[in-house]
């Protein structure tokens, strides 16, 4: 990776929010994931991100979703488990005219089904979006 792109990764990385010290889960890891944001993401954070067998609470989930993945609902109330009570989803998908784009409806659609509310999205990677979801603050 070049300087400009490890600098570009860690500034899209940054807009996740996150803090040195917190336990950041990877959901979907695929050959086709931003390498350069993984890493970005694991410099912030001091550590690496942990698996999806990983046994205890975590901070932060990175979820990586294509449209063929599978039931998008099912895989938020997966991610939803291992969340601490303030914990955030980020929902990564690839950005329109990519590959597995999952169109903004169905995030609409499935994130409250699974409990959740979406709250921004951003531009994640050069190829990935990210849609941060949170449980609403009645439940929490």
């Amino acid at each position: 990776m070049t300087a400009a792109a490890d600098d570009e990764a860690r500034m899209r990385a940054g807009r996740l929010g996150l803090e040195p010290g917190i336990t950041v889960q990877e959901v979907g890891y695929d050959t086709d994931v931003d390498e350069g944001l993984r890493l970005a993401i694991e410099d912030i954070v001091g550590d690496e991100m942990v698996d999806e067998d990983f046994d205890d609470v975590v901070d932060v989930v990175v979820l990586w979703w294509r449209e063929d993945d599978g039931d998008l609902v099912d895989a938020l109330v997966d991610a939803i488990g291992p969340l601490a009570d303030h914990g955030v989803i980020w929902l990564l998908t690839p950005k329109p005219g990519r590959d597995g784009h999952v169109e903004p409806e169905d995030i609409a659609d499935s994130a409250p089904t699974a409990g959740l509310q979406q709250t921004s999205t951003i531009s994640a990677a050069a190829t990935w979006q990210g849609t941060r979801l949170v449980a609403p603050r009645a439940k929490r």
